[in-house]
């Protein structure tokens, strides 16, 4: 048997998890709720927040899974990309727990176990598929080969999808995490109200800086002219830039689909919850004759059941940590593919 605890900390969700055998038996995340009073995450009340929340969280995934402390046969933990001070209470706490229970430790890639979700429930896609991961910090496609031979075709070259969602609900003066917010006006709104530029990056790679500095100047202008027309105009604003963030990344992903001959597309990260991208997703999946697979929603923002599915596939290939372990924030996606020196 082997019984697995995971810990998620790269952000500002604190969350861990328990797997024994491929089967999740929990999953739980404490939100922080301090950062919407600054319209982001502050990176040293994330730090502190976490320093509160692990214990008990850790201790809340053991009951409900039955389980205690010396029941666990590894500890798992995400080793980055994410920020630099929770990853350092996320990585310091597994360390610890795994020295004082002399059990083993695996570093987990956080990007990689986005796309490592798809496999915790059924349905589950078979290789090779394509996976586009969006989140606040990441939009790349990634042709999975395998569970740990994978090809980034293209990422993007500056802001990620998600940031362009929050910023642009900054912009809109929607509450931090904006995000969702613009999903939910956007489906009361009409997506062709307004038109923002789209894009066109060399081969598969994602732009989306020049889209928020349009979105800002086009603000801006209009409302010297009618100083309510945000308010007037919320939902189809929503619409219109949700549509167009949207757009983008289909624009990459049908080709990146088309060129390798695949039929299977993915979806992972944080943004994997817009129901726009998703409805998207399915028309296109619909028409082309593709498959569709999304994690389930609990999956799909920072988790530690993404960390422990990951973390179960290097268990039983053997790619374990050592205590030497430094997180690294900008860890790349390869690096999910050696762990102490062993493929």
């Amino acid at each position: 048997m082997s019984a697995i605890l995971a810990i998620e900390s790269s952000c500002d969700d604190t969350s861990a998890a328990i797997i024994v055998n491929g089967k999740m038996l929990s999953n739980r995340v404490a939100n922080q709720q301090i950062h919407e009073q600054y319209g982001g995450v502050v990176p040293e009340l994330a730090s502190r927040a976490h320093h509160e929340n692990l214990l008990p969280v850790v201790k809340a995934v053991l009951a409900e899974a039955g389980l205690n402390a010396a029941d666990l046969d590894a500890i798992a933990v995400t080793a980055g990309p994410g920020l630099m001070g929770s990853l350092l209470v996320g990585t310091s706490f597994a360390k610890g727990l795994a020295l004082a229970l002399n059990k083993p430790l695996l570093a987990v890639n956080h990007m990689h176990a986005h796309i490592l979700a798809h496999f915790i429930d059924k349905p589950q896609p078979s290789f090779p598929f394509l996976c586009l991961t969006v989140s606040g910090g990441h939009t790349q496609l990634v042709l999975m080969r395998d569970f740990f031979d994978f090809e980034i075709l293209g990422q993007t070259i500056d802001d990620a999808a998600g940031e362009a969602f929050d910023k642009a609900a900054k912009m809109l003066g929607l509450p931090y995490p904006g995000g969702p917010l613009v999903d939910k006006h956007a489906a009361l709104g009409n997506p062709h109200a307004f038109k923002f530029p789209i894009s066109n990056m060399p081969g598969f790679d994602f732009s989306f800086s020049g889209l928020k500095t349009n979105i800002l100047y086009f603000l801006q202008k209009q409302q010297q002219q009618q100083p309510d027309f945000i308010v007037e105009h919320l939902n189809d604003l929503c619409a219109s830039i949700q549509y167009t963030i949207i757009r983008i990344l289909l624009n990459k992903l049908i080709p990146a689909m088309e060129a390798n001959g695949l039929t299977q597309m993915a979806i992972a990260g944080g943004v994997s919850a817009n129901s726009g991208l998703r409805n998207a997703l399915g028309e296109l999946a619909a028409a082309r004759g593709w498959e569709l697979f999304v994690p389930d929603f609990q999956y799909c923002t920072d988790n530690a059941g993404m960390i422990a599915m990951a973390a179960q596939l290097q268990f039983d290939r053997g790619l374990f940590a050592g205590q030497n372990l430094v997180p690294d924030p900008r860890l790349p996606l390869s690096a999910a593919l050696v762990k102490e020196g062993k493929e």
